[in-house]
């Protein structure tokens, strides 16, 4: 009889622990936001806000207001909507708020690292080195020098004739930028004499190329794959591209580089000098290859296309492109070398700065989360003051609560050029009933987790779009073609992607 007591206590035990799991006994304190569980026990809300994360979240806010509580696959996230609290949070302290944790699974799925605890520092520490300061410039000149590579090698042999070229925009793009940022991080082959260079050159073409397909390929599962939802043929694709990167971007094969970038070489020796071993290092380095490259060619995609799209827009930002080059003595002529473009010359270009940043606003849509590491409390801008539970996830959505805020931004969902710059060329403030707003653009996070790469990364952007705009007569192959909607299966991981890609063609502007 003592034994079938024992056992049945211990079946309830584990009935009661699962039901804990599952969230059935979770309930709203007094202090707390709004609490919504969804129908499905664990589950919760996981499939409406994979399905359209944006659209969920649309529909939260206006069933419970700026701040709320909902289950998501286990976990309870607690977001924030009201911009004016964005400080505060990104402010807290690591030993409340903590970014790390759900960073840390996430690339360990996605990339095969697990972080050692100082990975946030050596990459921060490199990152302000290398990626900002006069480590930019240098690696700016570099990041030129292959968009020259890259797309303007046939114009000074004469070979490019007065001809349109048809192509595909967001694959142009995509595959220009990510080639170009690819040869300046991770090195170019090595060459002795002239010769042999224009081999090296044409190597490099060919492989950055190759690697870019393969790239693609990953980056198409990527949103699955963080919510671990890919079935298992794509599963064990997923694998195998994995597997191919480590290989490619192994630090053996990148030590015998040409012109490695001092943001990989020192990260490695940093990592080595930490105990990291050499194959959780080659997979480090498929984590900074996504990171730096897998939205800067979507997002210049994007840039281009409102820009053709908007013909003053494309005057305006040309003009800019024109007097900078004048004021600093070059010209674009036929037969003549391509420019050269330096980190100075793209800080004297204030309107493709802002063209730039209401791209940004409009296609980028980062989910920034952290992790409540002890009860906390939250002050809103209307004074309602929540405390947020320990264990629970907190997390902000940008694009919806400041970038598409109509209160924020006039006539949010309308590209405007020239919205983040005064007539003066200084840049331009932003108010919400009446109160100036420190946060009004996020895409690249805020706080101990703003991405720090975000100076280089910007830097590409622009010397992509200067040179194309420079060189190049653009226009769309169907001028009346509509922009194309999103992917909505990516937000929450940086840039947009489009649903279809675009026909544009380009030739020689003289």
């Amino acid at each position: 009889m003592g034994l079938w007591v024992v056992v049945l206590c211990a079946l309830v035990l584990s009935l009661l622990g699962g039901l804990y799991v599952l969230g059935v006994f979770r309930r709203r304190r007094p202090d707390e936001p709004p609490l919504d569980k969804g129908t499905i026990p664990w589950l919760g809300y996981l499939l409406d806000f994979r399905k359209d994360s944006s659209e969920f979240l649309k529909r939260m806010q206006r069933k419970h207001g700026d701040v709320f509580t909902v289950l998501i696959g286990g976990y309870y996230f607690t977001f924030v909507m009201d911009p004016f609290c964005f400080g505060s949070i990104v402010k807290e302290s690591r030993s409340k708020l903590d970014f790390r944790a759900a960073a840390t699974q996430l690339v360990l799925r996605v990339f095969g690292y697990k972080p050692i605890e100082s990975n946030h520092n050596i990459v921060r520490e490199s990152s302000m080195k290398h990626l900002m300061g006069e480590g930019l410039s240098v690696l700016t000149q570099t990041t030129m020098e292959n968009f020259q590579k890259l797309m303007l090698f046939n114009l000074s042999s004469g070979e490019e004739k007065q001809v349109w070229q048809e192509e595909n925009l967001f694959h142009y793009c995509y595959n220009i930028v990510f080639r170009a940022g690819y040869l300046a991080l991770y090195g170019s082959e090595p060459h002795q004499g002239p010769g042999d260079k224009q081999k090296a050159e044409e190597q490099d073409r060919v492989h950055s190329n190759q690697l870019f397909h393969e790239f693609r390929k990953y980056d198409r599962l990527f949103p699955r794959l963080a919510f671990s939802l890919l079935p298992p043929k794509d599963k064990r694709e997923a694998e195998r591209l994995k597997r191919l990167f480590w290989s490619v971007l192994s630090m053996k094969k990148a030590w015998q580089k040409d012109n490695i970038s001092g943001w990989i070489s020192d990260q490695d020796k940093l990592l080595a000098e930490s105990g990291v071993p050499e194959y959780m290092r080659d997979r480090f380095m498929f984590m900074l290859l996504w990171a730096s490259q897998g939205n800067t060619g979507p997002t210049a995609f994007w840039l281009l296309l409102y820009l053709l799209k908007h013909p003053e827009a494309l005057k305006a930002v040309r003009g800019e492109v024109d007097k900078v080059l004048r004021e600093n003595g070059q010209e674009v002529k036929a037969g003549s070398r391509p420019v050269t473009i330096t980190r100075d010359m793209l800080n004297q270009a204030p309107l493709l700065d802002s063209a730039l940043e209401e791209t940004l606003r409009l296609v980028a849509a980062p989910l920034l989360v952290r992790a409540v590491l002890e009860d906390i409390s939250l002050k809103t801008s209307s004074g309602t003051e929540y405390t947020l539970r320990r264990g629970d996830r907190l997390a902000l959505f940008p694009h919806l609560a400041v970038q598409m805020n109509p209160e924020i931004h006039d006539e949010p969902h309308k590209f405007k050029y020239d919205r983040f710059v005064n007539p003066d060329g200084t840049k331009r403030d932003f108010y919400k009933n009446g109160k100036k707003l420190k946060y009004v653009n996020m895409p690249w996070g805020a706080g101990v987790s703003t991405c720090p790469g975000r100076f280089f990364a910007s830097a590409e952007m622009k010397l992509f779009v200067f040179l194309m705009l420079s060189h190049y007569e653009l226009e769309l192959v169907n001028e009346e073609e509509e922009i194309p909607g999103i992917d909505i299966s990516r937000w929450g991981f940086g840039t947009m992607q489009p649903v279809h890609d675009v026909r544009f063609r380009y030739r020689p502007r003289f």
